[in-house]
Formats: C-alpha cells, structure tokens, sequence
C-alpha cells in the first residue's frame, strides 16, 4: 500500500495536481486583467484515493493599463474597483498562492505542481502572463502540461460543460455560485477527484504505479 506522504508523488509520475480557475477582464492574457484567482490542490489517503485539499484564493487588481471588457464584467459579476474585494497586487496574490503549493511539494516530495482545470489552456495562459508581469523568475506549475476535466468528462461521462459533468458525477452544482473562481475551483477538484478515483477503484491503479508499490 502506498503511504500517505507522497502517495500522490507516485499516483502522478511527481506531479501535484493543482485545480486553478481564474476569473478575468476578457479572454487575452496579455492584455486584459486577471482578477481573480483561486487554487485547490489534491492530496491522496494513505490508500491512494484523492482528495481535494484546503482551497488558496485571492482577489486580484488590475494591472496598470489592464483592458476590461464589459461583457466579461457582466458574465462573471465582478466589479473589479469595488473596495470589499481587497484585492491585491498580481505579484502579491501570485506568491499568495504560490507560496502554500510550493510547501506542498516539499511536504509531498513532489517534483512540480501540475494545473488542472476545464479548458486549462486559459488558466495556464493568464497564470503564466500574470508571473511574467510579476518577474517571478520561479513558479511551481509545469510551463505547459495540463490535466483537463473537460475531457476526463468527456471520457467517463460522455459530457464536456463543467455543471453536466457535475451532475453526471452526482456533485452539486449550484449555478448562482458559478463563476467564482473559488467555487469553480472546488467543484472542478472534485471532479478530477471523483473520475480518478473511479478509475482506479473499476479499472485498478496504474501498472507503473502498481508494480512500485510491490517492490
């Protein structure tokens, strides 16, 4: 059996997964503003199921000379001048939530963080122009490698929408809570979580995995 300090080391070749969602001022990383930002990273028991862990969030300022489209603003609720978000500078709420991850690794003896996400081309695209504007030299995420929830739904559900696959999975999704990246975020672990561990339970561990553990 695995033990519970870096089952999840060995569940994902030295990755951590880490669920991200943010949410933002439009669709181009370069240009328009990130706003929010919040991370659930997964854990696994001694006996290799996972587990989403406690979730890191932080309310984000625009950048200096960020673009903000209205649409965007209106899809997500946000109103990024409003003063009871205590909002942070982008390097602050970047290492705010970078900090934790990176203690995670050690404690897990994990190599790197991995983003999980639905569609995570977006998060790790504004993630990584966030870190660039910020000039953090070091992060714990992969620069390009992604876990996706929208195809895993694909694959065990025959669904793709982040609240079908929900459903599918037998996890509440209550659709006025949506859009927060806090709320997304969680959700979207326990997804991840639901489809592995099912996986593993229906179809058994990994042969890698499996043939480590017997050594």
């Amino acid at each position: 059996m695995p033990d519970s300090e870096n089952a999840i080391a060995k569940r994902f070749r030295g990755f951590l997964p880490v669920v991200v969602d943010v949410e933002t001022g439009g669709f181009n990383p370069q240009t328009d503003a990130l706003l929010e930002i919040a991370a659930v990273p997964v854990l696994a028991t001694a006996e290799g199921r996972l587990k989403p862990a406690k979730t890191l969030h932080c309310h984000v300022e625009p950048f200096p000379g960020a673009r903000l489209d209205q649409r965007s603003l209106d899809f997500t609720g946000i109103d990024p001048h409003h003063p009871f978000r205590l909002a942070r500078p982008e390097q602050e709420a970047l290492e705010l939530i970078f900090e934790p991850i990176e203690a995670l690794l050690e404690e897990t003896q994990c190599s790197r963080a991995i983003l999980v996400g639905h569609n995570p081309f977006f998060d790790l695209g504004f993630l990584k122009a966030a870190v660039e504007r910020s000039r953090i030299r070091k992060h714990p995420f992969h620069s390009f490698s992604t876990f996706d929830t929208a195809t895993l739904g694909g694959l065990a559900y025959g669904q793709t929408v982040l609240a079908r696959i929900a459903a599918a999975a037998g996890i509440k999704w209550d659709t006025s809570k949506a859009h927060s990246a806090s709320y997304d975020a969680e959700r979207t672990a326990e997804i991840f979580c639901a489809i592995v561990n099912q996986w593993d339970e229906k179809l058994g561990r990994p042969v890698t995995l499996v043939a480590h553990e017997q050594e």
